[in-house]
């Protein structure tokens, strides 16, 4: 008898209505261990709220997310970072006046157990805690080739470089799955193929790499299974040659009409 594939992640019947607007309609999808898995679609096909459901930005109306087998539905954004999963954003969200080494200590911060006492008193516990906060956030920025500018402010690194902060950032909450939203947007062809050795290097690390892209490119070259949204609904999904051949995805990406 055939195992059922181990699934890290799993939406099901996902649905998410703002009034009278349907963001999603009933997604069911599952990310297994070590896959970089792919959603793509066009503006608006509800992707980001589908991140945001899952990391309890947002809640469903319908449906639930889980998490290694365990619903998460409802769950706090600090509670789901603290089951693994970590995420970037569309947007980037860095703290611009701190250097890049603080913004990736932020990161680890719900990775700690120091009390407020500890904090105000500087206990010996706290000033451990802390020097392994530091050393934890060099090592995240080694990883993504940024700890030489670790010192430098984060609102002054070029649009990459910010992009891999920001990675570097969710890495240091130690997650079993990492969610990036739009990581090659804006990224010059250079910094897009550094991106991709790096999520290469991060599945490598054990980390499964759930991600959101517009460059089709990109996701048919790394991906070992996609997802594709159009209005919210699932409207296809498979190895990346399957997809990539089927007609609705052809017409959602194209326009294409009947006549």
């Amino acid at each position: 008898m055939e195992k059922t594939p181990i699934r890290l992640l799993a939406t099901n019947g996902l649905s998410r209505h703002y009034g009278g607007v349907i963001a999603l309609s009933e997604v069911t999808m599952a990310v297994h261990p070590g896959q970089i898995f792919s959603l793509i679609g066009p503006n608006g096909a509800g992707k980001t709220t589908l991140f945001n459901c899952v990391t309890g930005l947002d809640k469903p109306t319908f449906g639930n997310v889980e998490f290694l087998g365990e619903p998460i539905s409802g769950f706090r954004p600090d509670e789901v970072t603290a089951l693994g999963i970590g995420r970037t954003f569309q947007n980037i969200r860095l703290f611009a006046d701190l250097t890049v080494l603080d913004n990736v200590k932020i990161g680890r911060h719900p990775r700690t157990k120091s009390t407020f006492i500890g904090s105000v008193f500087r206990t010996h516990r706290q000033q451990s805690e802390e020097a392994d906060i530091t050393q934890h956030a060099h090592e995240m920025l080694t990883f993504v080739g940024l700890n030489d500018i670790s010192d430098q402010t984060a609102g002054n690194l070029s649009y990459g470089d910010q992009r891999r902060v920001e990675i570097a950032r969710a890495l240091a909450t130690e997650p079993k799955l990492l969610l990036l939203d739009e990581p090659a947007a804006g990224m010059n062809p250079q910094e897009t193929q550094e991106l991709i050795d790096l999520i290469y290097a991060i599945r490598e690390q054990g980390v499964t790499v759930l991600l959101i892209e517009h460059d089709v490119k990109l996701v048919m070259q790394i991906s070992d299974w996609v997802t594709v949204l159009d209005h919210g609904e699932k409207i296809s999904e498979g190895e990346p040659a399957d997809v990539q051949n089927d007609e609705r995805v052809i017409e959602a990406y194209l326009g294409v009409t009947d006549e």
